[in-house]
């Protein structure tokens, strides 16, 4: 994990307006306002590398709710189009969803189904997808 923390902390673009990493208290308010626990990899992942931009994806975030990526709203989108409800949105892209299931795994939601492909954590797919993005 913490490999992957220090890649993305290099690869990460500065940009004027820059996305600020959550607090706990934050992210309490989030499983609040979902009704959905937050696995905890996904918590460390929003805790340290939530204000990384890299790539073509962007990661759902939580300390800026106004944000296009905040992860309330994608989540509550994607279920209305039909992601299964236990499914938490990790990464929102131009032809699904990256999900992270209440045991941490990764899969991937496209075309109205879950594929095959999947991943151990949202360390694993950090590594495997988003810094080969």
């Amino acid at each position: 994990m913490e490999d992957v923390v220090d890649q993305l902390r290099e690869v990460s673009i500065a940009t004027a307006s820059y996305l600020e990493l959550p607090s706990e208290d934050d992210l309490v308010l989030v499983e609040e306002e979902i009704l959905l626990p937050i696995p905890r990899e996904m918590k460390s992942f929003l805790l340290q590398v939530s204000d990384v931009i890299y790539g073509s994806l962007e990661p759902v975030t939580v300390a800026d709710p106004g944000a296009h990526t905040h992860l309330p709203e994608v989540t509550a989108n994607a279920w209305a189009i039909g992601l299964p409800r236990e499914l938490m949105v990790l990464c929102q892209f131009a032809d699904g969803f990256y999900c992270v299931t209440q045991e941490g795994e990764v899969v991937l939601w496209q075309d109205g189904e879950q594929a095959e492909e999947t991943w151990e954590d949202v360390w694993d797919w950090a590594e495997n997808v988003w810094l080969r993005s």
